[in-house]
This record gives C-alpha cells, sequence and structure tokens, in this order.
C-alpha cells in the first residue's frame, strides 16, 4: 500500500487583528462544552439535581487548568520555570512580553487535580462517594482527551518521531520537509474509542453500579495508551534510546496499576 506524506501548515487559530483566538483554546472550550452536555444526560439519569452540575463544571474547570499547569512546570520544564516563577499561572510570558496562552499542560498533572477538586466535590456537594462521581466524569474526560490531541495537532506540537517513509506529517510550521507520526491523532482515536467503550458501558451494562469500575477501566485504558504512543514521539525533556521510558510512561505505569486494582478488585 502507498502512502502519501500530509503537508500540515495550519494557522494557530482565528485572527481577529487585535487577538487570535487559537484553535487550542477552541479545543478545550469544545471539551468542557460536550462534557458539560454528557454530564448533563448522566445526571438526569441518575436522578441527581442539575443545579450540583454547574458547581461540578467549575471544580474540573479549575482543578484541570490548574493542575495540568504545575504537572507541566514540575514534570517537565522546571528548569526554566524555577527562573520565571511569575510565568507558572500567566498565559504570558516575559522579556518580551506576549501573549501564549497555557501552552504548557500535562495530563498527568490534570488527572491529579481533578481528583483532588472531586474529592472535595463529592463531599460538600454531591454527598456521595468519591468513586461515584470518577465513574462518570471519566466519561466526559475521555472525550476531552480526543479533543485537546486535535488541539495538540493545530498547534503542530508533541510531535512524533520521523517515520522514514512517506506516511505520516510534514509539519512545515516548524521549518521541516519530512514526515513524522501523527501521534496526536494516534491518542486522539484511541481516546475517542475509550470514550465510546465507557458510553457504551455506562449505558447499556450495568457496570456503574460496581462502584470504580468505570473508573478502572478509564485509567487503565487511558494510560495504556498514553504509554503505547509514547514510543513513537520525541524526547519533550531530555534524550533517551527508542525504547528507554520517558516522563510520561513513567508517570503513566502506576495510573494504569491503579486502574487495574479498580477494575478487578474483590467485591465486599
Amino acid at each position: 500500500m502507498n502512502f502519501t506524506a500530509i503537508t500540515w501548515e495550519p494557522s494557530l487559530g482565528i485572527e481577529l487583528g487585535f487577538f487570535t483566538i487559537r484553535y487550542y483554546s477552541l479545543m478545550f472550550v469544545l471539551a468542557f462544552g460536550v462534557g458539560l452536555a454528557l454530564m448533563k444526560r448522566i445526571y438526569i439519569k441518575d436522578g441527581i439535581d442539575l443545579e450540583k452540575l454547574d458547581k461540578l463544571f467549575m471544580y474540573t474547570i479549575i482543578a484541570t487548568i490548574l493542575g495540568a499547569r504545575l504537572g507541566h512546570v514540575f514534570f517537565y520544564d522546571w528548569p526554566y520555570f524555577k527562573n520565571h516563577l511569575g510565568e507558572i499561572l500567566l498565559p504570558v510570558k516575559f522579556n518580551p512580553f506576549r501573549f501564549t496562552g497555557f501552552t504548557g499542560l500535562a495530563s498527568h498533572g490534570a488527572a491529579v487535580g481533578i481528583i483532588v477538586a472531586l474529592y472535595f466535590y463529592s463531599k460538600k456537594i454531591l454527598k456521595k462517594p468519591l468513586l461515584y462521581i470518577l465513574d462518570r466524569v471519566g466519561i466526559g474526560v475521555a472525550l476531552a482527551g480526543f479533543f485537546i490531541r486535535i488541539g495538540n495537532l493545530m498547534n503542530s506540537e508533541i510531535i512524533g518521531k520521523p517515520t522514514g517513509t512517506n506516511f505520516g506529517i510534514i509539519f512545515k510550521n516548524l521549518g521541516e520537509d519530512f514526515p513524522r507520526h501523527p501521534t496526536q491523532l494516534y491518542e486522539a482515536f484511541g481516546y475517542l474509542i475509550i470514550f465510546i467503550c465507557l458510553w457504551y458501558l455506562y449505558w447499556k451494562t450495568n457496570k456503574k453500579e460496581q462502584l470504580g469500575y468505570l473508573f478502572g477501566f478509564f485509567f487503565a485504558t487511558l494510560w495504556s495508551v498514553r504509554f503505547a504512543v509514547e514510543f513513537l514521539k520525541e524526547a519533550q525533556i531530555d534524550n533517551r534510546g527508542d525504547w528507554d521510558l520517558n516522563t510520561g510512561q513513567l508517570l503513566s505505569i502506576p495510573l494504569v496499576i491503579v486502574g487495574l486494582y479498580f477494575m478487578f478488585r474483590k467485591k465486599k
């Protein structure tokens, strides 16, 4: 089968003259908007007061952005940020001053942030076990991962390694003329499949009654996809051999184990 490499040279966003609406930011908005619509259907199905959904939305947005940002800072780019502390929580860079948006975000940090936020939400607002809300929020988060990786593709970031063939994407915005693995798409469609599976399990099976199962399935599969695709990505913080584990993989392993535990733990 013959493949033809795709030349990829998108703009970063919609230019308004005085401001650019970045496609990455639009993908974030779309992820939260669709996630809210999905959770509304779930809350109605479970008979939960929809007023509690508004607070879930706020908890999740703050936790995702803050957790993902701090995750990137401490897991991937601390040597830079320790000398630029003012840029950690601001969507700008200084010297020279320019608006960048929150382009440095780490999904592992977002996962930690969301779990912490949902702990307080489950105790103070929902009045249900933490695993109950984790089972349901994971469905929307899986789909959000699809949108975020599409945003990464639009930014020509988190790129794959060269394919060495005619298959792949040529990132012209990076000044390149050779194809790379479209790892953003590999992950995006992996997350989309996980979302479809979770949606089916919630609506068509009784797995939602097994506290922690959907959350476990979400963690085990999502971080497994991340682990596998990392082999085809360029290293983000240091140089390693082709089959050495990188930071993203080392962070994913314990999360996969956590997911498997909740899937297969014995019922009390």
